[in-house]
This record gives C-alpha cells, sequence and structure tokens, in this order.
C-alpha cells in the first residue's frame, strides 16, 4: 500500500476573532495536510519534532487519533512546544504572531521505509531551515532515489523576507528534487516581488521543475507543466470561516488525487493528461473548500470517513 511521508514543523494554533480566542489545535503546514490525508484513509507517516510539555503530547496524540504514525516525531526534552497566534481579519483571513521557545533546532530521525511511488511533502520555511538542513535534504535525496514523489509546497512568509537571498541555495535543491512545485501568488511577491505566474515559472521555476500550479486565494488557480501546458481553473464560492488550513488541504487533497487516480512518478515523468490534472486540481479544491467552512485546520472527520469509503 502506498503511503504519504510529510516532514515539516509543529504548533499549537491558537486562533483569534477580534481580540478572543476561539480555538486552539495542533497544527502546522504539512501536519494540517497530514491530519487531513490520515482522516481520509491514507496510509500517513510525519517526521518533525515537539516539546516535551503538554502541548507536545498532544500534538503526537492527536496524530495517533487521526491514524497518521508518529513515531519519527523527535520530542526534545529540555523545551516547550511552539505556539502560532492566528487573528482572523473581517475577510477571515489570518495574521500570524509565531512564538518558539527551542534553544535551537536540531532533527533527529530514523529514516521511515520509503518505497516506490510513495509520496512526500515538504514545505515552509522547515525545508529551508539551515539549521536542520543537513538532515531534512538528507531524507529528501534518499527518498527520490527510492523512487517517491515529491511534493514541495513553497509557503514562505513574509517574516523570512530578510533571509531570501541566504536561503536561495536550498531553494533551489529543493525546486530541483521536486516533481511538483505548489505556491501562492503571495510567496512570489515576497520572494521575488512578482505575482505573475508566467514569470515566476519562466525565471524561477521551470529549469528545475515543470510542473507548477500558483494558487491566489479566491481567484483562479495557474496551472504551467511540460510542453508548453498551461490551463487556469475557476475557484469555487464558499462561505469562508476561515482560510488557515486552505493552502495545506489543497495539498491534502491533491495528494488524495494522486493516490485515487493510481499516478506514479513514471506516469508524472512522461508528462499527465489535460484529463489527470482537471481531476487533481478538482481533489484539491474539494479539499480546500471543506476546510475553508469552518475553523479547523483539517477537514473534518465525517468529510475524511466519505473520502475513506469512496476510495475503497
Amino acid at each position: 500500500m502506498r503511503k504519504v511521508i510529510g516532514i515539516g514543523e509543529t504548533v499549537l494554533d491558537i486562533i483569534f476573532q477580534g481580540d478572543q480566542p476561539v480555538s486552539a489545535v495542533p497544527g502546522g503546514s504539512t501536519y494540517n495536510a497530514i491530519i487531513s490525508l490520515g482522516r481520509s484513509g491514507v496510509n500517513a507517516t510525519f517526521i518533525s519534532e515537539t516539546g516535551n510539555d503538554r502541548v507536545g503530547r498532544r500534538i503526537i496524540s492527536f496524530l495517533e487519533e487521526n491514524h497518521v504514525d508518529s513515531s519519527n516525531v523527535n520530542v526534545y526534552q529540555e523545551s516547550k512546544s511552539p505556539l502560532s497566534l492566528a487573528f482572523l481579519n473581517e475577510q477571515n483571513d489570518a495574521e500570524y504572531i509565531f512564538y518558539k521557545d527551542h534553544p535551537s533546532d536540531r532533527l533527529d530521525f530514523s529514516y521511515p521505509e520509503v518505497n516506490e511511488d510513495d509520496i512526500v511533502l515538504f514545505g515552509s520555511y522547515y525545508a529551508l531551515n539551515p539549521v536542520i538542513r543537513p538532515q531534512v535534504l538528507g531524507f529528501l535525496q534518499y527518498a527520490h532515489q527510492r523512487g517517491a514523489i515529491l511534493y514541495y509546497d513553497v509557503n514562505f512568509r513574509s517574516s523570512h523576507q530578510h533571509e531570501v537571498v541566504k536561503l536561495t541555495a536550498n531553494f533551489l535543491e529543493n525546486l530541483e528534487l521536486a516533481d511538483i512545485v505548489r505556491g501562492s501568488h503571495e510567496d512570489f511577491d515576497v520572494m521575488f516581488h512578482t505575482t505573475d505566474t508566467d514569470t515566476v515559472y519562466r525565471s524561477q521555476i521551470s529549469f528545475y521543475c515543470k510542473k507548477f500550479i500558483c494558487t491566489r486565494g479566491n481567484e483562479p488557480i495557474d496551472l504551467r507543466a511540460e510542453d508548453g501546458f498551461k490551463k487556469q481553473y475557476s475557484v469555487q464560492s464558499v462561505k469562508t470561516v476561515s482560510t488557515i488550513g486552505a493552502g495545506d488541504n489543497f495539498n491534502a487533497g491533491f495528494i488524495y488525487g494522486l493516490l485515487r487516480q493510481g499516478i506514479t512518478r513514471s506516469m508524472m515523468e512522461k508528462g499527465l493528461t489535460e484529463e489527470q490534472w482537471d481531476g487533481l486540481i478538482s481533489s484539491a479544491q474539494r479539499f480546500s473548500a471543506e476546510v475553508c467552512q469552518t475553523i479547523n485546520n483539517y477537514v473534518s472527520p465525517e468529510f475524511g470517513r466519505a473520502m475513506a469509503e469512496s476510495f475503497l
């Protein structure tokens, strides 16, 4: 059975509407996607780190409750788990403040088994952080050599804008290893001072990775791929409660679609058909729309069960 392996940060997301906290849930970009996939019946594993405290224990137990293998989550004995404060504005988009107590980043894990056509999800600052770069890069190279599909979510926040030049080499290595790259127009505005999809693809992405998805919130999704293939997809209009997990669950839905359609790395290397792309983007949008209609970071258990049952 194919599996999905996520590698990324963990946090406790405390969500505010106005000045009042309304929710506190385990989170992190890749973490949110992996929880949704676990709920949807996917064989999922998560690689990360957390503190030796009540929050850290909850982060791990929540993975296990949602059928995700947590054996590769490293617990720091002498530190507290990170926190993220997410303030929802009138459009229910979030502004973030992060608190991290780790005296230094240290990533110590044994590689989970990776087989051909497994899928690895990675991204955000975690995939660029110079301190843990050797461990992250080593695992990504191992997974690539083993024949896995690597999905890279750029997810580059403005708080790291001053580090763009320093992180460029790591970013390019990630692009070179990736089979699919997804980013938002906000990511590329921060990194390259442009939101034009063709400019970003031509000047930054296509030399390293041919398959590129650019999302723009509630604006149309841009797709670029081999041989000049390009397509734009309109976004379903929904009543938005929170956009916190929108991109993360777009990733989850896309990966679910890869599994559902039985798309292998060999098939991807040959190039996907328009019909396959349509199915993948539809699946991604379905997961994203579901999570935007709740205060949660992941799809509901009920939605997950329906996905799991339809997959059988």
